[in-house]
């Protein structure tokens, strides 16, 4: 099922997230640090939609957005985390520890 990505971020703050039937049906969440690096700290899914990779699409589109405006990556929440293990090429905006 493809479903189009939303965005929308306030002060630092933002979410990824699609809708269905003006209803949000997934959404990943961040928060912007002022050296340019992006926590995800929240990945969640309507447990109807469950199984239909729109976790993993948020957290791609998330990766992409990062690539975009040349930040990096925390991936604080476990799904997300567990998305950088599974994906090499995610790591190339992940945040390394200094």
């Amino acid at each position: 099922m493809k479903k189009d990505i939303q965005h929308k971020e306030t002060d630092g703050k933002g979410m990824f997230y699609m809708e269905q039937d003006g209803e949000i049906i997934a959404e990943l969440t961040y928060t912007l640090q002022d050296n340019n690096i992006m926590t995800l700290d929240h990945t969640e899914t309507d447990p109807k939609f469950e199984g239909e990779g729109l976790a993993s699409s948020l957290v791609k589109h998330s990766v992409d957005y990062a690539k975009e405006k040349n930040i990096r990556i925390d991936p604080l929440c476990r799904y997300a985390a567990a998305q950088f293990e599974r994906h090499e090429e995610y790591r190339e905006v992940q945040a390394t520890e200094e």
